[in-house]
């Protein structure tokens, strides 16, 4: 008795190939990739604390002074307040591995992106340019320490 494995193979080895198109795979799309994700904050304020490479120091500082910039080229209310209540304070001690400690204090506008990159991308759109403040802030910044979130549950100035 003759076993079926050869038949299957020599039917499977003629079929097979006849399918093959229906099985590839389309080519992958050509698309933008998509923007980063929106950074909201919830509560009255926010402190964000940064380390930046302290040989990076002035490019961090760069960083920065672009998304006023940008935030200023912007004419929604919304950027407006954001640069109202957006204010960025560095440590004067460098941190134990020679980092230095930037932080954030913001008023929060509600819903506002805080995206350093989505909000410089937003305002300048040449591709160049987005890949220069992008390298920028990456090679400036060491690593976020914290975020708080919170409501402000006694002011003092009133």
């Amino acid at each position: 008795m003759r076993r079926p494995s050869g038949l299957l193979l020599a039917c499977a080895m003629t079929i097979l190939p006849l399918c093959a198109p229906a099985f590839a795979q389309e080519p992958a799309a050509t698309a933008q990739p998509a923007a980063p994700p929106k950074m909201t904050f919830n509560g009255d304020v926010v402190l964000w604390a940064v380390t930046v490479n302290a040989d990076k120091a002035a490019d961090f500082e760069q960083v920065m002074s672009k998304t006023k910039a940008a935030l200023a080229k912007l004419d929604s209310p919304e950027a407006k307040q954001q640069l109202a209540g957006w204010k960025v304070i560095k440590n004067t001690a460098p941190q134990p591995d020679g980092s230095l400690l930037y932080v954030h204090v913001i008023n929060v506008v509600k819903d506002a992106d805080y995206s350093l990159t989505n909000i410089y991308y937003k305002a300048f759109t040449d591709p160049a340019e987005q890949k220069a403040f992008y390298d920028m802030y990456r090679g400036a910044l060491k690593s976020t320490l914290f975020q708080i979130q919170a409501p402000v549950v006694a002011d003092m100035s009133k």
